[in-house]
């Protein structure tokens, strides 16, 4: 270990991570940039086939001893992709080795499609609260899965910087250093003074339960994150939850889980609705927006719904409704997760509706097809989940009160720990 890599009393340690045999240039760069900001660079190398031209705090045989495997073993695991792969797993126990010694405060990644399918590893094995950026040629690309990006990961488009360096080049990369280092050297992280409780939910134009909710949840000693059910609020509260950072949770808005069901970008992944049960948390789970998917609204309308009801709630995103059948569908896929979960479930039903834009004189009023999602749900929450069904709406103070109450009472019965005032 070079004495860089060691850690500092006074400067962030920033682990900065690149394939050094064909960025050189950019990567000493970046270094340069980190020191001049009051950081001390880490260099990481997860080159396969070269050396860089600069001595790497931890080389690309360290990467691979990391993986319990020879460098000689990953270039001749079959192709590039199986390489990097191997690579990627290397860098992500690294990394996490290296941050469980008290010898990470940020972490900076480079690269193009590969660059960035490693970066996104080793992003995910640091906790919430470390600052984690990748400068990528595909940031914001649909091209990266929602489950794949950590909770607080920063991005960056690589503008103008496949090969070599210049104006805009440095330019973005300067930021970027400057951005990591500033948030090592400012940033919060989490307390854990008090428990979390996770909710999901909408804009307070569509859904309002948290207006309610969360000023009694912290009376009570709980500290509450609401995340915006738009696909990344979606992801992030899923991340959290499968690293079991929440005491319990209000999932009372699984709109996502009809928009990836019914193909929408607007996804948090195939995984939405499952970790807090695969983790052993206790859910408080409602229909909330599941009659809607999310489309851009700056797009044609796909094929299979234009005949449908729409709302388009600003020049970014738009909501169609789905038919009685796909309602009925997307019921029996909550269901099933309902089913998979590990710890104490309830799932209320409110019968008069699940979200604004649903009832009489608004927009995505369909009460027939309403119907058939109650109906279906009815029939598909499993016998290991408390039901409680309310003829109330769920924007209405009943249905806030309701999911109230079955958390005091896991609170008493001691499903869910005490809160602290």
């Amino acid at each position: 270990m070079s004495a860089s890599a060691r850690p500092s009393a006074t400067l962030p340690n920033i682990l900065v991570i690149g394939t050094g045999d064909t960025k050189s240039d950019e990567l000493l760069f970046m270094a340069d940039i980190i020191g001049k900001a009051g950081g001390l660079p880490v260099m990481v190398d997860v080159s396969v086939l070269g050396d860089p031209p600069y001595m790497p705090d931890y080389s690309r045989h360290d990467i691979a001893k990391a993986a319990d495997v020879t460098m000689q073993q990953i270039i001749d695991s079959g192709d590039e992709n199986s390489a990097m792969a191997l690579m990627a797993q290397g860098a992500s126990n690294l990394v996490r080795m290296l941050y469980d010694a008290g010898q990470v405060d940020g972490m900076i990644a480079l690269g193009g499609s590969m660059g960035t399918d490693l970066a996104l590893d080793a992003a995910a094995v640091l906790p919430l609260g470390v600052p984690k950026f990748v400068v990528s040629t595909i940031a914001y690309s649909h091209l990266l899965p929602p489950e794949r990006i950590s909770p607080d990961l920063m991005m960056i488009l690589w503008a103008g910087g496949l090969y070599g360096l210049n104006p805009i080049c440095r330019a973005v990369l300067s930021q970027a250093c400057g951005a990591v280092v500033g948030a090592a050297k400012v940033g919060i992280k989490p307390e854990n003074d008090r428990p979390l409780i996770g909710m999901t939910s909408l804009g307070s134009s569509c859904l309002k339960y948290m207006k309610y909710l969360k000023p009694e949840l912290e009376k009570r000693g709980y500290d509450v994150a609401v995340f915006h059910s738009t696909g990344m609020g979606g992801r992030a509260y899923e991340a959290i939850a499968a690293q079991k950072g929440f005491a319990a949770v209000f999932d009372l808005c699984i709109q996502e889980v009809t928009n990836h069901h019914n193909g929408s970008v607007v996804t948090s992944g195939p995984d939405r609705m499952e970790n807090a049960g695969r983790a052993g948390i206790p859910q408080i789970v409602a229909p909330g927006a599941v009659d809607m998917v999310d489309i851009q609204a700056w797009q044609t309308l796909p094929l299979q719904f234009v005949d449908r009801p729409y709302h388009a709630h600003n020049r970014l995103i738009g909501s169609v409704t789905t038919s009685p059948d796909g309602r009925r569908e997307v019921a029996r896929v909550i269901g099933l997760k309902l089913e998979s979960a590990t710890a104490p479930v309830a799932f209320i039903l409110p019968s008069g509706g699940i979200q604004e834009w649903d009832q009489a004189g608004e927009p995505l009023y369909e009460p027939e097809a309403l119907d058939a999602f109650l109906d279906e749900m009815r029939k598909t929450v499993p016998a290991s989940a408390q039901f409680e069904e309310m003829d109330a709406h769920i924007n209405s103070p009943e249905f806030a009160v309701k999911a109230l109450e079955v958390f005091d009472r896991w609170v008493a019965e001691g499903v869910v720990p005490r809160g602290r005032t």
